[in-house]
């Protein structure tokens, strides 16, 4: 591990012992902890997330219908009558 000096407001600094202190580890792991969160929070999704991703919106909009690619005049025209 490498060391680092980190400098906290009062009410931080106590938010974070009483942390420690309720799940019985220390500041430093407290802290590497938030880190670790934050650091997964802004990392890019893998491809596979990205398309599990897109597959799951492309369901969003389905028509039901298995014929939308032969019959799609049809169902415009049947769409646009008022």
């Amino acid at each position: 591990m490498v060391r680092a000096q980190v400098q906290f407001t009062e009410e931080q600094l106590a938010a974070v012992r009483n942390v420690a202190r309720d799940r019985g580890v220390s500041v430093s792991q407290v802290v590497r902890d938030g880190v670790e969160l934050l650091l997964q929070q802004h990392q890019s999704p893998s491809r596979e997330e990205l398309v599990r991703r897109s597959l799951e919106m492309l369901d969003m909009f389905g028509s039901g219908t298995g014929d939308v690619s032969v019959r799609h005049d049809d169902y415009f025209a049947e769409a646009s009558e008022p």
